[in-house]
């Protein structure tokens, strides 16, 4: 499985991420935005470099889920065709967007052509509204409600 928590910065997606590990999913792998971009030294905040940061996260995200592992990815995915490149990839993806209406101290890092999600399979959660463990334990029941809602092919005998 791969869950995908994105929104703009300082809205919660590291956090939430680090507490799905430690409290639910202890096996999970985090792909995050901030330390992939460390990594690869990438510091192409334009459309074009935060595409390419984000189809790599994808890539490697699709990689290591396919030899077994779970997956929790933590970047902004400000933009729709990086989200569709995405699923494109895997089908199994959930999807948290993640938004948040107070002042944090973040906004000028913000993305401003940033694509909110428009699709009925995304949960929508606020983290001014939602205390980070309400937060939590809605993304632990969307999880499990998408879990529950696959179709387990059947065995052959």
């Amino acid at each position: 499985m791969i869950i995908a928590l994105f929104g703009q910065p300082n809205c919660g997606k590291s956090t939430l991420a680090n507490h799905l590990i430690n409290q639910h999913m202890p096996y999970a792998v985090n792909i995050d935005g901030d330390k992939l971009r460390e990594l690869f030294s990438n510091k192409d905040y334009s459309r074009e470099g935060r595409i390419k940061n984000l189809n790599r996260a994808s890539d490697i995200a699709v990689f290591i889920n396919s030899i077994g592992a779970n997956v929790i990815l933590s970047l902004v995915y400000p933009y729709k065709e990086a989200r569709e490149y995405l699923n494109e990839l895997n089908q199994d993806i959930v999807w948290v967007y993640l938004t948040y209406s107070e002042e944090r101290g973040r906004e000028a890092n913000h993305v401003k052509d940033f694509e909110a999600p428009d699709q009925d399979n995304v949960l929508h959660l606020n983290t001014t509204e939602l205390s980070e463990e309400e937060t939590l334990n809605k993304i632990v029941s969307y999880v499990g409600e998408k879990i529950a809602r696959q179709v387990v092919p059947e065995q052959e005998g």
